[in-house]
């Protein structure tokens, strides 16, 4: 069974579509892990394409944003980000609001827990980003293997030796064995706002079988779902944030 894992797709249908044919004929099914919506220009469609998604079984996952547009912005969001909340909660209807509130914050498979921020307290939203922080989720996982959004760039994090968590930039294309019994860290990043430098939306396919995942970099129509952005009066500076990777 190999999984697609796509996440913090922020209502970028340009991104999200290019995801989903990269990985067509390459995988045989799908975990969203949140943040569907805030952000981008086309939160419907990407709602509505996610909600046929698990229809078919694919474990979706809430993220803050998608938290955001159902119960109000939070406090300690941008500026921006909560203007495309209150946005985006006007253009979605009742049936894509009512998916998006039963949506669960974390989901355990097998080897497998998937949440949008750290498993750690999954509605604190806390980042993943450095060595402390994938300690402390590492050691609230409920299975061996931990795979995240929130954080918009790819990373993989494992307990090496003396039992100490080390983090290196996974190479593209390349399968990575998820050895065990070691515990891992997964981060496909973005894939609809990349924060890298690079404007190429993110995924990573999971391998169950072999234990094994792959990250990829998927280009696709930046500059269309920049213009979305501009035309919908949301906010100039995510409309470049999709053209400069970040």
């Amino acid at each position: 069974m190999k999984t697609a894992i796509i996440t913090d797709i922020h209502a970028n249908r340009e991104a999200f579509e290019a995801c989903l044919a990269h990985a067509e004929g390459r995988v045989d099914g799908y975990a969203i892990l949140g943040d569907l919506v805030g952000y981008g220009a086309d939160p419907g469609w990407v709602v509505d394409r996610v909600a046929g998604l698990a229809a078919d079984g694919a474990p979706v996952v809430r993220g803050n944003h998608d938290l955001g547009v159902v119960e109000g912005a939070e406090p300690r969001m941008n500026p921006d980000a909560r203007q495309v909340v209150e946005w985006t909660r006007g253009r979605l209807d009742a049936a894509q609001l009512a998916f998006l509130a039963g949506l669960p914050l974390e989901i355990v498979a097998g080897d497998y827990h998937f949440v949008h921020a750290s498993p750690r307290a999954p509605r604190a939203w806390e980042y993943v980003n450095g060595i402390r922080e994938a300690e402390r989720a590492m050691a609230a996982a409920k299975a061996r293997i931990t795979v995240c959004g929130h954080v918009h760039q790819p990373a993989l994090y494992h307990v090496g030796p003396a039992n100490r968590v080390v983090r290196f930039e996974p190479s593209l294309d390349t399968p990575i064995p998820l050895r065990g019994p070691r515990a891992w860290l997964v981060v496909p990043g973005s894939a609809g706002q990349p924060r890298d430098g690079d404007q190429a939306a993110c995924y990573a396919v999971i391998d169950q079988a072999l234990a094994r995942v792959t990250f990829h970099r998927v280009p696709y129509d930046h500059e269309t779902a920049a213009a979305k952005i501009r035309a919908a009066g949301l906010p100039e500076s995510l409309a470049r944030r999709l053209t400069e990777g970040g």
